[in-house]
């Protein structure tokens, strides 16, 4: 015989098995309760319990005898369940424990299943549901949802199950997933670089407006970002602000810190934004913080929605006459304008790809075909992006912003799995001259490039700034002198290749500054260079000489001999030999160049954290 020890000072609230009775080692014998939580006492072995030392109700000190017990396991029959025992989610039939159950339920009203004609009107707009992009976005089974229970604020207006049945999650699915993991394995003790927030305004419920839960959902995941510097991308569809939410002490909601908490991530984790449909006020400012919006044909997008534009006088719109998605890509506001959100989710992966690593396995463009691509007519204008296409690897080129800034192409693409950034003045635009968009284009891809750590690569053929007075009339000056300012405070390095004009400012500019700025700056055989367009330098310089000469054959002819000195002067061997730039190199071996120049660089993430990128 052996006596059963209280394990604590505390009440006895009930006895589980009777005098007499076999227990098996385990078996919970009494409750007791100290600080309101009741504790099972269970048997030190197994055998029979001779009597009780306590009653029901009684109180006990540490160490006082609660039974005897006697330890003799040789004839005892099969324990029963005990149905006051915890412990386990289903009982031994797999019925499902109630409490379980009732989060079973409820769960099951924020699927896509529970709204079934939500998801076929969705469907026939040629639209997912929220669900299934962020489905699509992250890896198998890795998002997990926050606030996946919140409905709308308006209890006091609506009944809870309409709630439940109609407002789930309140309009907005929020979480953390995988994001291309399976092409950055996690080694052991290695930081996951594929987890991201995800977002996604659902504009099956209340028009994907921004609700007073949503906005505390939204606000507590911005944190998480913030925190743990994961990057956040946001399916921005929705009408802005809601005015129905009634169960808040709210009379302007002016004080929100959404807006603020999304800037603030700026340049220190990547940003994409998503738009398939209508994107108005309060979700276009958020989309708008974006580092790259990428947006559907059939989006709209703007500061005010018909409502707000009626409400102001302006006039009646429809929706579809606001903010276009041709007009935005024009204007600048689109950097991607894809066919559909299977497409948008698809450039957000490669985008976000860029920000995540090298890749280990790549293939290289032939080599030789970039030796073709500047004609040998010197006045021939032809495709810069091939050249670009030349240099990065297969597959990995992104082009940003290709409707706006047409003087200038920026993207992004790996060389030998590396990622970086690509600038490429646009011959076949006024020349290659560089305009005010174009400035405006190139300066904020320098940013993005700077905040997030990726090298520069800059292809010259630029006759200089475009000038005249139209262009002045646009304030060409200060956005020219963006280049000068955001190049001189680059902390990654830039790599510069002149293909064929290399003229004045607008070359500096295109150079960090300066030709001595960027790592190297080499040039191809068919770089011309001069401190500005070799006709205007002649027409500047010689105006003496040419004047002297009579108009006609003769004073072209001597027009033309001039220009022919100053082209042989300005040619790339005689710029190499003044050490203005560093080498002049065979196309085919750009490549090399280039990844040798990268082989030196910083790590991808040593130079995040305190640099914001201008929305612009």
């Amino acid at each position: 015989m052996k006596s059963l020890l209280s394990p604590m000072q505390a009440q006895v609230v009930q006895w589980l098995v009777a005098p007499g009775e076999w227990v098996l080692e385990g078996t919970p014998l009494l409750l007791l309760e100290a600080m309101k939580m009741e504790h099972e006492v269970p048997a030190p072995f197994s055998g029979r319990l001779l009597s009780q030392r306590v009653e029901a109700g009684a109180l006990v000190q540490v160490g006082e005898p609660l039974a005897d017990l006697e330890n003799d396991a040789t004839s005892q029959p099969p324990a029963a369940h005990n149905p006051l025992s915890t412990g386990s989610a289903t009982s031994p039939s797999g019925q499902v424990r109630a409490d379980l159950a009732r989060v079973r339920a409820r769960h099951a009203y924020t699927l896509d299943e529970a709204r079934p004609e939500a998801v076929v009107q969705r469907h026939a707009r040629g639209q997912r549901m929220a669900r299934e992009n962020i489905a699509d976005l992250c890896d198998d089974g890795s998002f997990l949802e926050y606030g996946a229970l919140a409905v709308a604020a308006q209890r006091s207006r609506r009944s809870e199950q309409d709630l439940i049945e109609n407002t789930p999650a309140d309009g907005l699915v929020a979480g953390i997933g995988s994001i291309n993991r399976s092409w950055f394995p996690v080694a052991p003790g290695e930081r996951d670089r594929s987890r991201a927030v995800v977002m996604a305004y659902d504009a099956t419920v209340l028009a994907g407006t921004q609700g007073a839960r949503n906005h505390a959902k939204t606000d507590r995941l911005l944190g998480i970002a913030l925190a743990q510097q994961l990057p956040v991308v946001l399916f921005a569809e929705g009408g802005g602000g809601r005015p129905g939410d009634t169960d808040m002490p709210v009379v302007a909601g002016l004080h929100i810190g959404t807006f603020a908490a999304y800037a603030r991530l700026s340049g220190r984790v990547p940003l994409v934004g998503i738009v398939s449909g209508r994107c108005f006020a309060g979700n276009a400012a958020l989309l708008g913080c974006s580092d790259v919006v990428i947006a559907t044909r059939n989006s709209q997008i703007g500061m005010g929605g018909p409502a707000m534009v009626e409400g102001g006088g302006l006039g009646v719109f429809k929706p579809e006459e606001i903010g276009p998605s041709d007009s935005q890509h024009a204007s600048g506001v689109i950097d991607v304008l894809v066919d559909n959100e299977a497409q948008a989710v698809a450039f957000a992966r490669r985008y976000l790809a860029m920000f995540q690593g090298a890749l280990r396995d790549w293939l290289a463009p032939d080599a030789l075909f970039l030796r073709d691509v500047v004609p040998e007519n010197r006045l021939r204008a032809y495709d810069s992006l091939t050249a670009v296409r030349g240099l990065v690897d297969q597959d990995s080129l992104l082009l940003l912003r290709p409707g706006f800034g047409l003087g200038v192409h920026t993207a992004l693409g790996r060389i030998e799995g590396r990622p970086i950034g690509l600038l490429a003045n646009n011959p076949q635009h006024l020349g290659g001259a560089i305009d005010a968009d174009a400035a405006d284009k190139a300066a904020r891809f320098m940013q993005l490039c700077d905040a997030h750590g990726l090298p520069l690569v800059s292809l010259v053929d630029t006759p200089g700034f475009m000038v005249g007075p139209d262009i002045e009339a646009k304030a060409q000056v200060r956005h020219a002198s963006r280049l000068f300012v955001v190049a001189a405070h680059l902390r990654v390095p830039m790599f510069a290749v002149v293909l064929r004009k290399g003229y004045g400012l607008g070359a500096m500019g295109m150079t960090a500054g300066g030709f001595h700025a960027p790592a190297f700056t080499v040039a191809w055989p068919t770089a011309e260079f001069g401190a500005m367009g070799l006709e205007g330098a002649v027409r500047l310089g010689f105006r003496k000489e040419l004047s002297a000469v009579p108009e006609g054959a003769e004073r072209d002819a001597l027009f033309q001999r001039l220009v022919a000195e100053q082209y042989t002067r300005g040619a790339a061997i005689p710029m190499a030999e003044g050490l203005e730039i560093d080498a002049v190199i065979d196309p085919a071996e750009t490549r090399q160049w280039l990844a040798r120049g990268l082989a030196s660089c910083n790590p991808l993430a040593a130079v995040r954290g305190d640099r914001f990128i201008d929305p612009w």
